[in-house]
């Protein structure tokens, strides 16, 4: 092949790929089925407590699809490891609550994969409100995801 072609091909053909898997893993309904056991989504406003990748204006847009307000906030008691948090008195986890209605939290739940890899469960925030916070579920209750 030659180059100009190779190189053409390489700078079309990539974002294609990388706009296709966000498609794939974070929108599309072929990899995620919400469990059965799970409580359907309450009509909004809900206030999600964010502390990874959804702080990031542009991956919220990408798995929300919209703007959303926010304001920083902080969770006490608790630090961050890895993927989730622990229990830690004397620490704080700098984050951001999201304000969402119920359509964008079922996108921000497939995000996650809620009861694949994580749980949605209500914490109290250093300011006093409250908030969903993404968990992660233990490797015992974890299931495979495709």
């Amino acid at each position: 092949m030659r180059p100009r072609v190779l190189l053409t091909t390489t700078l079309l053909g990539l974002p294609l790929m990388v706009g296709g898997w966000l498609w794939l893993t974070l929108l599309s309904p072929f990899l995620y089925e919400r469990p059965a056991h799970l409580e359907p989504i309450a009509e909004g406003p809900h206030a999600v407590y964010v502390y990874g990748t959804l702080r990031v204006p542009v991956v919220r847009w990408i798995v929300i699809g919209d703007e959303v307000e926010t304001r920083p906030a902080s969770l006490e008691g608790w630090r961050r490891t890895g993927l989730d948090l622990e229990p830690a008195p004397g620490e704080r986890v700098p984050g951001e609550v999201l304000i969402v209605d119920a359509e964008e939290l079922a996108r921000l739940d497939r995000y996650e994969r809620l009861g694949i890899r994580y749980e949605r469960v209500r914490h109290t925030l250093a300011d006093g409100s409250e908030a969903w916070v993404y968990r992660r579920l233990p490797d015992e209750a974890r299931t495979s995801s495709p």
